[in-house]
């Protein structure tokens, strides 16, 4: 049964913060279960999220709440073991709307890290809004 994968230990990074601000726009309210808490990207082409887990894991299933107006069009999600150079995994497709979507990953392989690639942003300026992300699977044996 797939469980989420992002716990205390997970390292996590943006490629930016609205105005810097991450007092009130930073990564953490990601994955703060708080629905009125948010990452806001600045400005600017693919955005992304780049997650470095304990162990090795099995991603299967990505769960992605956007902003409506801030998704992305395109989705790329990349990973790889310790010490290798990321590839892609899988691509997907969110609907641009508020809802909780929920994309299953193709091939599970065993990876140390992940960076989920935000292309094509349904906003002028290329800017992401996510409410929640979740990163589902299982430890890799």
């Amino acid at each position: 049964m797939a469980s989420s994968l992002i716990c205390g230990e997970t390292q996590s990074r943006v490629s930016s913060v609205l105005n810097r601000d991450v007092k009130q726009f930073g990564k953490k309210y990601m994955f703060d279960c708080n629905e009125e808490t948010c990452w806001n990207s600045d400005q600017g082409e693919c955005q992304w999220v780049s997650l470095e887990f304990p162990g090795s894991v099995k991603v299967s299933e990505i769960k992605v709440q956007f902003q409506g107006g801030f998704s992305a069009k395109t989705c790329r999600l990349e990973g790889c073991p310790k010490e290798e150079d990321l590839k892609v995994l899988d691509c997907f497709y969110p609907e641009d709307d508020n809802s909780l979507q929920s994309f299953p990953i193709q091939e599970a392989i065993a990876v140390d890290k992940v960076k989920i690639m935000f292309e094509n942003s349904a906003d002028f300026f290329g800017r992401i809004i996510i409410y929640s992300l979740e990163v589902l699977g299982e430890k890799a044996s």
